[in-house]
């Protein structure tokens, strides 16, 4: 079977209740599909937990910054490009001006036309070059030199990963656009959902203490606060939620300037476990929904394949939603396969039973001094 391009991640996860993420109204993001509304996460809520997360930093290494304040970018590259002496600070300040296509960008009110993902390494490349060129150092030609020969920038680009899986839209100056080798779904859940409403309060302890102090009973009016310091209302559900994503190998080699196809198999290996296990950071602290993937799919193939569309009917409840949604998932990818005689290699991943216990104490203080000695 010949190489794939094309690696298809197909991943069920249910998420105990929570809101993951919200509106400008802040109520949780919803689609229609199917004819019914469905909890939804953006795409780009996804990718930014996983941007963001411990596992991204140590596997793939520092992510791009990403921002529109080109003067505190100013100041944060020159301090890291100055280090050493590696790069004079008005090297630093033109190879910046030259990439934004601004001018002054120590003025607050200077800023980027949009959020753009900047690495420190293009910066450094663009430095060199002017540098290197000394008083010949020309904007234009520096210019055709990229649109010439592209690999050199690439290369300096590569060290941020997430420029090479996203893509980056240039909006001005000798900035590069860069088309993103991994596409990703909004997740959806696998069957309607009608949200809940917390109604909660924030207790003013101060306040509270007064009113005990005053001994006011219930029968007394007009003495004082209750002691709720704040009141609120927060939409959240639960549900099984579908993630897909599909990763162009090809396109991830370019944009890593000519990377093998070993390396771009090893940034895949991190993706699928970070759509595995990553989950947004909303309501996290009073939520706490840690949970991790359920059922897993991965295929190699000669286009994206997304199996969305096994949800479009949705899927019923038979002692939950999980089971059911699995099923239901791999009896799509039957018929798609067989339906359209897809040439793929496939192989999934569903957590199973190992026999396995934990370690199991007599009495909660055995436990508790388990925990204090750090899991021994």
């Amino acid at each position: 079977m010949k190489e794939k391009n094309f690696i298809n991640f197909h991943v069920l996860i249910s998420h105990s209740p929570s809101c993951l993420n919200r509106d400008d109204m802040n109520m949780q993001k919803t689609a229609i599909f199917g004819g019914h509304r469905r909890v939804r996460i953006s795409s780009q809520s996804l990718k930014r937990a996983m941007r963001k997360s411990d596992y991204y930093k140590e596997n793939l290494g520092q992510p791009s910054t990403r921002t529109r304040e080109l003067g505190r970018l100013q100041e944060k590259l020159i301090a890291e490009l100055g280090e050493g002496e590696r790069f004079p600070e008005a090297v630093v300040i033109q190879a910046l001006e030259w990439i934004s296509g601004k001018e002054g960008l120590a003025e607050a009110s200077v800023k980027g036309i949009a959020v753009a993902p900047w690495v420190v390494e293009e910066v450094a490349w663009f430095c060199e070059q002017i540098q290197q060129a000394g008083e010949d150092a020309d904007k234009k030609k520096l210019q055709k030199k990229i649109e010439k020969d592209a690999a050199p920038l690439r290369a300096a680009l590569a060290s941020a990963v997430d420029i090479a899986l996203s893509g980056r839209m240039a909006t001005s100056g000798l900035m590069t656009n860069m088309d993103g080798a991994l596409a990703v779904a909004h997740a959806i859940t696998t069957h309607p959902v009608d949200s809940d409403i917390d109604w909660f309060t924030a207790v003013d302890d101060l306040v509270e203490e007064e009113k005990h102090e005053r001994k006011v009973g219930e029968t007394e009016e007009g003495e004082g606060e209750q002691g709720a310091g704040h009141l609120n209302t927060q939409e959240f559900s639960a549900g099984v939620f579908y993630r897909y994503a599909s990763l162009n190998i090809r396109q991830l080699q370019e944009n890593l300037g000519g990377a093998s196809r070993d390396k771009a198999l090893e940034i895949a290996r991190h993706v699928l476990h970070m759509l595995a296990t990553v989950v947004p950071t909303a309501k996290n602290q009073s939520t706490a929904p840690f949970n991790l993937a359920d059922f897993v799919m991965v295929s190699f193939s000669d286009q994206p394949v997304s199996l969305a569309n096994a949800f479009e009917k949705p899927v019923s409840e038979k002692d939950g939603f999980l089971a059911p949604s699995i099923e239901t998932l791999k009896d799509y990818w039957r018929k798609i396969h067989k339906g359209y005689g897809l040439d793929e290699k496939v192989a999934a991943f569903q957590p199973g039973e190992t026999g396995e216990d934990p370690e199991t104490f007599a009495s909660l203080p055995e436990l508790e001094a388990w925990v204090r000695n750090d899991g021994q």
